[in-house]
């Protein structure tokens, strides 16, 4: 959410905004996101997720970390300018393929004769024991939820969106830092985040959903009879108004 994430009440944007309404486009991108379940299915840190997996006696090569919030953090990284210029599974490919060069699991020079290559590789068949995994992963999923809300706010209490600064990832939109909101939902757990962003988030708390008025977040730019603006916060993200004065 930097950068090409900001889109929020930004005007000229140079054409409309095309809608693809199918999933896949092209058949490789079935492989993408294939892939990267797979990745996410085999992550290490499932060892400590609820519900607990088994991860460590799973014959895999693949000893990372990988959730969306790896994949959120490649797309946040890339130029802007490729990040307009590529499709939606163009970028996942992107960012997946960083990842297993810099972690160490293939080479530029391996990928470049891959591609070069006259015939397709085939790969080789797969360990039955991480396709149970991986089906068992698809089955149950991964719940943030590590307990029962703790909120320091109340549903109806007006809150001031904090201005911290942006690490490599961060779910806090920037058109909302340091806009007043008011909360109108508090979700019934604590939540973790995949991982520690530096800006607050990551160890287990509550989820808000904030609401502002369109005079708020744009102020004179705003249009007549645009609809309120709802978002899903972190409490990390919130702070007291009396904090202001």
């Amino acid at each position: 959410m930097r950068l090409q994430h900001y889109l929020g009440g930004l005007e000229g944007l140079p054409q409309p905004l095309t809608l693809e309404k199918r999933v896949f486009v092209e058949e490789w991108e079935k492989r993408i996101f294939g892939i990267h379940v797979a990745m996410m299915g085999l992550s290490n840190h499932l060892g400590s997720a609820l519900p607990e997996y088994p991860i460590a006696d799973v014959p895999t090569e693949f000893r990372d970390e990988w959730t969306w919030a790896s994949l959120r953090t490649g797309a946040e990284g890339m130029n802007p300018f490729d990040y307009f210029k590529f499709r939606y599974y163009e970028k996942w490919l992107g960012g997946i393929s960083a990842f297993f060069v810099e972690n160490g699991y293939v080479s530029e020079d391996e990928i470049s004769a891959l591609l070069n290559a006259s015939e397709p590789a085939t790969g080789e068949s797969g360990d039955p024991a991480i396709d149970d995994q991986v089906i068992d992963y698809l089955r149950r999923g991964d719940s943030p939820r590590r307990d029962v809300a703790h909120p320091k706010f109340t549903v109806g209490q007006t809150v001031r969106i904090a201005d911290l600064p942006a690490g490599d990832h961060t779910r806090l939109p920037g058109y909302l830092r340091a806009r007043l909101g008011t909360v109108t939902r508090i979700f019934e757990g604590d939540y973790g985040y995949f991982v520690h962003t530096g800006d607050g988030i990551g160890d287990p708390m509550p989820i808000y959903i904030v609401e502002f008025t369109p005079d708020e977040l744009w102020g004179p730019r705003a249009e007549p009879g645009a609809n309120t603006v709802y978002a899903e916060l972190f409490e990390a993200y919130l702070q007291p108004v009396e904090e202001d004065q």
